[in-house]
């Protein structure tokens, strides 16, 4: 008698477990089939997006734009000389001027990068821009004969027992 019982009860357990699982895959079928059938339901709309996009982006304001301090240009954070807004008309429309910063090469590697980016990225023909364009690299962005530290010097060094 008891074990009729205990089987009665495992399979009242086992019943609701199969109830529950078929409940979860049930409103989940139903929740696709929606999405499916509505696919903008999770889209948000413009006007939304336009809200997001005023309250996290900051605009600067238009003498800001092209702002210069301590000798380097706030926007793109690169050297003022001269050539630099050729040099941000022309580079930073494709990439940001972070990549520039972080190259440094002489004048015949700037110029097998630009014809590497015409030939593949479709760069542009820079025209007479080209020069001004390499001699404001060259002469701000040059290679550096330092590398990642100096040599350690005086150091007193043992031997580890």
């Amino acid at each position: 008698m008891e074990d009729q019982t205990k089987f009665k009860l495992q399979v009242k357990a086992i019943y609701r477990l199969l109830l529950g699982i078929f409940g979860l895959f049930a409103i989940a079928a139903f929740t696709i089939l929606v999405i499916l059938l509505n696919p903008n339901m999770l889209k948000k709309s413009n006007s939304q997006i336009e809200e997001i996009a005023v309250e996290y982006t900051a605009v600067p304001s238009e003498e800001d734009f092209d702002k210069i301090e301590n000798g380097i240009h706030v926007r793109t954070g690169l050297v003022d000389a001269e050539g630099l807004m050729t040099v941000v008309n022309n580079c930073t429309n494709c990439h940001s001027a972070k990549l520039v910063t972080q190259n440094k090469m002489n004048k015949e590697r700037w110029i097998s990068t630009i014809r590497w980016m015409q030939e593949t990225q479709n760069l542009w023909d820079l025209g007479p821009n080209e020069d001004i364009i390499i001699n404001y690299l060259v002469t701000n962005y040059p290679p550096t004969k330092k590398g990642r530290r100096e040599n350690l010097k005086n150091i007193e060094w043992y031997t580890l027992n």
